[in-house]
């Protein structure tokens, strides 16, 4: 059986940052509040675009009901759905290492917290799509990162065997999930997380989407798995 790549979305795949930011902002300026910086966003993201309004609002010292956070969420959904690739753009090495990737037989996925819809909306306007054999959101299955039953599957949706998949991703919610569901992870440097990537345990960490090939190749060959060149 060919083997999986998962990847996350936001922060390993694509520098979602700026637009996630000016969403955040336009509805904290709704409620009249400060805005948040880029660096702000970029440790507040990684949990989904309803955790990423909540944690905005908490940074500006507010917190809202059930209620009234379901208007926002609705608001900022909608801002940003017609927004989402104004400034997003794939990080450096993304289109080669996802081409090296499918002509050595790999499959490829997408394993994220952003909902599916949305994640589909912006790997479109990336024109990264045809590129997947699968994309699974926040809202595909009953559970989500860090619950290692939203990667295995992820894997298996997209046929393939979590036995011979790898993860990468920039976050604790991917790591976790990886570890959880025994799959070898790559953590990437250049993403969303408040804390540093190399501290939450992945087996690789990486600086860059140049070296990635070979490394997932070498995890699994570590685990026994051989894999096309």
């Amino acid at each position: 059986m060919q083997p999986t790549l998962v990847l996350d979305l936001d922060g390993t795949l694509v520098d979602t940052a700026p637009d996630l930011l000016a969403t955040l902002n336009v509805v904290l300026a709704g409620e009249g509040l400060p805005p948040l910086t880029l660096e702000d966003v970029r440790a507040l993201t990684g949990a989904g675009a309803r955790a990423l309004l909540e944690r905005g609002l908490a940074a500006s010292g507010v917190s809202v009901g059930p209620r009234r956070m379901d208007t926002l969420f609705a608001r900022f959904i909608d801002h940003y759905a017609a927004h989402i690739a104004d400034h997003s753009r794939p990080f450096p090495g993304v289109p080669e290492a996802l081409e090296r990737f499918a002509s050595a037989g790999w499959r490829l996925a997408v394993c994220t917290n952003k909902l599916e819809g949305l994640a589909r909306r912006l790997l479109d306007a990336l024109a990264l799509s045809p590129r997947f054999d699968v994309i699974c959101g926040g809202d595909t299955f009953p559970y989500r990162k860090p619950d290692p039953r939203h990667l295995l599957d992820t894997v298996r949706r997209a046929g393939g065997d979590p036995g011979r998949a790898v993860m990468v991703g920039d976050s604790a919610a991917d790591i976790r999930a990886a570890k959880g569901g025994s799959i070898p992870c790559v953590g990437v440097t250049f993403g969303y997380t408040d804390i540093p990537v190399a501290e939450l345990g992945p087996d690789v960490t990486l600086d860059h989407f140049d070296g990635l090939f070979e490394a997932a190749t070498r995890l699994l060959a570590e685990r026994g798995v051989m894999t096309a060149g």
